[in-house]
């Protein structure tokens, strides 16, 4: 007795991400290729987040404030010394 091949259920496929990884949405607001020429020069991009971006006027201020973190991490501000 030949037997036909089971044939399997069709399943609706269903989107599985969610709905803050949606791209549309997330390409929408992009400009292609914004960062193309500092990304050849081998810069380092960095996005802020929008309440960090808030605290400073340009990239100057940006800088001068990471470089103030950098000097109070090598003088040890805040750490406990006697250890």
């Amino acid at each position: 007795m030949r037997r036909e091949p089971m044939k399997k259920a069709r399943t609706e496929r269903t989107d599985e991400l969610r709905p803050e990884y949606d791209l549309r949405r997330l390409l929408k607001e992009g400009v292609r290729g914004k960062y193309a020429k500092r990304y050849q020069a081998r810069t380092n991009l960095v996005p802020l987040d929008p309440e960090v971006r808030k605290a400073f006027r340009d990239e100057r201020a940006v800088n001068d404030a990471l470089r103030l973190v950098i000097e109070l991490r090598k003088i040890g501000v805040g750490r406990n010394r006697s250890t």
